[in-house]
């Protein structure tokens, strides 16, 4: 009977690890790349997600702009993808991670980007690292990888008495901000709305008290990171809180 169940046990393992191996294996989707911003990628800033310069904030030249079924009004700023071309001479074997901190609108040159299709736009620099940039155009497969960041996730905070707004970057684990919400020192948690892209904002008054803030990402996972601000905070500054 023992033995019975031991390969019972055995058989049941390597089917769960199959079907892990399986899952894994079709992770992948096919969609289409091009790229816009220059072999400098300097083009890059300035985005739909509200990173006013890309490379000052640390995400360099492994950017990208979605098609609107990715972009999903704003909600994948910060998404991090695996990349890699397939099935086109131009093609080079390895891939690439790049993060989603553009819209590539629709009626874009081409018509790639035009709804429903999934595309990537990529930054010139990211293109030439899985293809020869003279195809224009590739087959990509992608699939959705945890965001590796340095340090911890920084918040930006602009605006007025009456009226705050925070850009949120350098968001790792998933790093799609799904939800914000912020504490004063007088308040209880105040849930911001998504200004655009990657900005959030209240109108509630919230001048000379520490600031503490509630992240919650696409996973599902939420982040409290207390006192990320002091009570002598000022507009125009970025703090750094905790992080995924």
């Amino acid at each position: 009977m023992a033995t019975v169940m031991k390969k019972l046990t055995t058989c049941l393992t390597l089917l769960l690890l199959s079907e892990c191996l399986f899952l894994r294996a079709t992770a992948w989707t096919n969609a289409h790349a091009t790229f816009y911003g220059g072999a400098n990628a300097m083009g890059t800033n300035n985005g739909a997600c509200g990173y006013s310069n890309v490379f000052a904030l640390g995400y360099g030249t492994m950017t990208a702009a979605l098609s609107a079924p990715l972009f999903r009004d704003g909600d994948a700023c910060g998404a991090c993808y695996q990349i890699r071309c397939v099935g086109d001479p131009s093609c080079y074997s390895n891939s690439i991670v790049v993060t989603a901190t553009n819209l590539c609108p629709q009626g874009s040159d081409g018509g790639w980007c035009d709804s429903p299709k999934e595309h990537f736009d990529l930054s010139q620099p990211a293109f030439a690292q899985i293809a020869k940039p003279v195809a224009g155009h590739v087959t990509v497969s992608y699939e959705r990888v945890n965001c590796n960041r340095q340090g911890g996730i920084r918040f930006q905070i602009d605006g007025h008495t009456y009226f705050m707004q925070v850009l949120l970057y350098n968001v790792g684990g998933s790093g799609d901000v799904q939800s914000v919400q912020v504490k004063g020192t007088n308040t209880e948690w105040i849930t911001m709305t998504r200004g655009w892209g990657a900005t959030w904002q209240t109108g509630t008054v919230l001048d000379g008290q520490a600031l503490s803030f509630a992240v919650k990402t696409g996973d599902g996972k939420t982040l409290y990171t207390n006192n990320v601000a002091s009570s002598s905070w000022r507009y125009g500054q970025t703090y750094e809180g905790s992080q995924f």
